[in-house]
Order: structure tokens, then C-alpha cells, then sequence
């Protein structure tokens, strides 16, 4: 079975974020029990002294507000960087690419991806990033924080991406367009792989037999037929499976569950290979009939 699946999840009551790991569960739950006496009565955010709960408050109650979102600044030179926002301006712009920031930090972030400097290292893995938020996020995956959670649901993720990916599964959104056929996609990657449909192309080449397939998972599907791998244990046999189709099949061995029924007797069946047989033995009973 996959090691995700079996991973077991650490689920924070008070603010709702999920961990993996007990360790970093622990620490979480810490930060709750911090004694936070300054609470700010416009937006309900904690703090534990004084002067970080004072200096919050220019955020709100700032001498410089922004006419069109109404939000406040206490200094000037941050005032006039948010109006930008509104306005589009973009005054700063790459020698290289051309490309503009409206923002100094987002200019600094955007050279390292000529100069190829990462200067925020990962102590646990030794990978390398660019952008400081890049890094933040990145540490999701040793602390097994799953910050953002699915309010319908109850499933949490890691990114961000991920977690607006997931939502369109609710609203049933599918932004992705094939211009050729009118077929929609909910991710880009589906989307993708969708055009070597119209294309013919097929990018994944097997080295050992030279089979070439469209999607990377019918790919790596294939090669297991080469090595022998066979990554789906189940647990309660120890018989192994190469494909998670089969693997789940398998589990129905154990479970006695039956998805697939008869819609003229109305019979249960575990495998589609038995209903498949069930209507053809149907067919020639009938023509005897």
C-alpha cells in the first residue's frame, strides 16, 4: 500500500491545520498554549506583549489609508508601494529579460533565477532556494504541516496550489479548454497530456523495448513489467501487486465489497470480468428461451 495512505494524520482542534509527524504536531499545539493576553478587535489576531499588539495596530488605524481598499499604513514609503497594487505600476525591470516588479523584494527574487543563486538551504535535505517564502513552504515536507484544509471535505494539503487544485472537485470548475475538441480539465497537467491526444505525440519511450506511450503513469505502469516490481503489498495476505488497480481489486478478496451490479437482476459482483460473463451467460440463456 502507499506509505501516504498509511501515514497516520495529527489534526490541530483549535485552528484545524493537519500533521504527519507527532513531533511537529506537538510543536504546533504549543503555540496555542502560549499566553497571548493582546487580542486586535478588528481582525481577532493574538499576541503575547504589548508592543507587537501597539505596532499591529498601525495596520488598521495607520495616518495613510488607501482610498480604494481602505487599508491602513503607518509609514509613507509602505503606503505609496501599496498603491501600485491599484494602480499597475511596474517600476522595476529586469536587464536581462525585460521583465518589470512592482515591488524591489520581487526584483531582488527574480535575478537569482539568472544568476542561479539560492542563498535559503534546507538543513534536513540540502536543497536549495531561491525565495525565502519557497523555503518556508518547502519545510511542509519534513514537518508534515498541512496548513491549508478543505472546509467541505475535512482533506488538507501542503501548497497552496494544491489545495485550490483539490476545491474544483466541490465547485466542479474546469478552467482548462482543448480548442480542438471542447473538452474541459480541472488542472493544467491534465490538460496537458490531454493534447497528445490531438497531437499523436507520445513522450515517454520504453529503453528496454522501445514502446512509447502519451501519460508518464502508463509509462511507469510499463516498466514494472521489465524489472518485476511489484510496490503493492497487502497486508493481510502479503501477496504483491505491479498496477493499484489490481492491488485494490485484490482488497475486495478481504472486504467483500461488490461495486459492480446487474442492472436487469440486480446482482452484486466484485469484479467487472464477472459482470462481463454474468450478461453474456444472461444472453444465451435468453436465446433458448
Amino acid at each position: 500500500m502507499d506509505s501516504l495512505t498509511l501515514q497516520r494524520n495529527y489534526h490541530c482542534e483549535q485552528c484545524g491545520s493537519t500533521f504527519s509527524q507527532l513531533n511537529a504536531y506537538e510543536l504546533h499545539v504549543h503555540t496555542h498554549t502560549i499566553e497571548t493576553p493582546y487580542c486586535c478587535d478588528k481582525c481577532g489576531r493574538h499576541f503575547s506583549n504589548r508592543s507587537s499588539y501597539r505596532k499591529h495596530l498601525f495596520n488598521h488605524t495607520g495616518p495613510y489609508q488607501c482610498d480604494q481598499c481602505e487599508k491602513s499604513f503607518s509609514y509613507l514609503c509602505h503606503y505609496k508601494r501599496h498603491l501600485r497594487v491599484h494602480t499597475g505600476e511596474k517600476p522595476y525591470q529586469c536587464d536581462q529579460c525585460e521583465k518589470r516588479f512592482s515591488l524591489l523584494s520581487s526584483y531582488k527574487d527574480h535575478q537569482r533565477v539568472h544568476t542561479g543563486e539560492k542563498p535559503y538551504q534546507c538543513d534536513q535535505c540540502e536543497k536549495g532556494f531561491s525565495r525565502l517564502s519557497n523555503y518556508k513552504t518547502h519545510q511542509r515536507v519534513h514537518t508534515g504541516e498541512k496548513p491549508h484544509r478543505c472546509e467541505q471535505c475535512g482533506k488538507s494539503f501542503r501548497f497552496l496550489s494544491d489545495y485550490k487544485r483539490h476545491l474544483r472537485i466541490h465547485t466542479g470548475e474546469k478552467p482548462y479548454r482543448c480548442e480542438q475538441c471542447g473538452k474541459s480539465f480541472s488542472s493544467a497537467s491534465h490538460y496537458k497530456r490531454h493534447l497528445f491526444v490531438h497531437s499523436g505525440e507520445k513522450p515517454y519511450q520504453c529503453d528496454h523495448c522501445g514502446k512509447q506511450f502519451t501519460e508518464s503513469n502508463d509509462y511507469n505502469r510499463h516498466l514494472r513489467t521489465h524489472t518485476g516490481e511489484k510496490p503493492y503489498p497487502c497486508e493481510q495476505c502479503e501477496k504483491r501487486y505491479s498496477h493499484l488497480s489490481s492491488y485494490n481489486q485484490h482488497l475486495r478478496c478481504h472486504t467483500g465489497e461488490k461495486p459492480y451490479w446487474c442492472s436487469q437482476c440486480k446482482r452484486l459482483f466484485a469484479w467487472p470480468k464477472s459482470l462481463k460473463v454474468h450478461r453474456c451467460v444472461d444472453v444465451d440463456e435468453k436465446s433458448f428461451d
